[in-house]
């Protein structure tokens, strides 16, 4: 059985080692190759810690007794050069083991982090996600639209990354109803 939960504390160490194993799978090629061998779970874990003990909006999805995925979410964080935002809420990070994919986990845990920025009073939700990650269809089947482009510093590389919104943000949720 899959559940999908808010996260509590003792759950940072477990995200954190998702985190640096999706990395590491979907990554190979667009990332360098140093700077994913270097990704440190106890450096994440300390983060997510962070993370969970501020309130932030973090969820996860348990499998066999263990977690597989997370969503972490809050208010929008970038603005272009005229101080516009592609959304009020954003979800920072959606990742889900290998093993775990094509089960609805993502769907779930976007869902989760959607509902809980609209509770937040988030009218319209984004994220961002590199250009050339294989998995980028999976947000553009939910339904999101590329609304901007911009460059992020990783590992000493430009990487191209693009953001993918919902607007409103009742669009995403319905839509992953429908999904299922």
């Amino acid at each position: 059985m899959i559940a999908v939960r808010r996260a509590r504390d003792g759950d940072a160490a477990a995200i954190g080692g998702v985190h640096v194993a999706a990395w590491r799978s979907a990554y190979p090629g667009i990332l360098p190759d140093a700077y994913l061998a270097g990704l440190s779970v106890p450096r994440l874990q300390a983060y997510y810690a962070h993370a969970i003990r501020g309130r932030g909006l973090v969820f996860v999805a348990e499998g066999a007794s263990r977690v597989v995925g997370f969503a972490t979410a809050g208010r929008g964080r970038w603005t272009d050069g005229l101080g516009r935002c592609p959304g009020e809420g954003e979800v920072e990070t959606l990742y889900v083991l290998d093993d775990w994919r094509e089960r609805g986990l993502g769907r779930a845990l976007l869902r989760a982090a959607a509902a809980g920025l609209a509770e937040a009073g988030c009218r319209s939700v984004f994220l961002w996600v590199l250009s050339d990650n294989p998995s980028r269809w999976f947000y553009e089947r939910l339904g999101g639209r590329a609304v901007a482009r911009a460059t992020v510093g990783v590992g000493g590389r430009a990487v191209a990354q693009t953001a993918i919104a919902w607007d409103p943000i009742e669009r995403l949720l319905e839509t992953n109803a429908r999904a299922e």
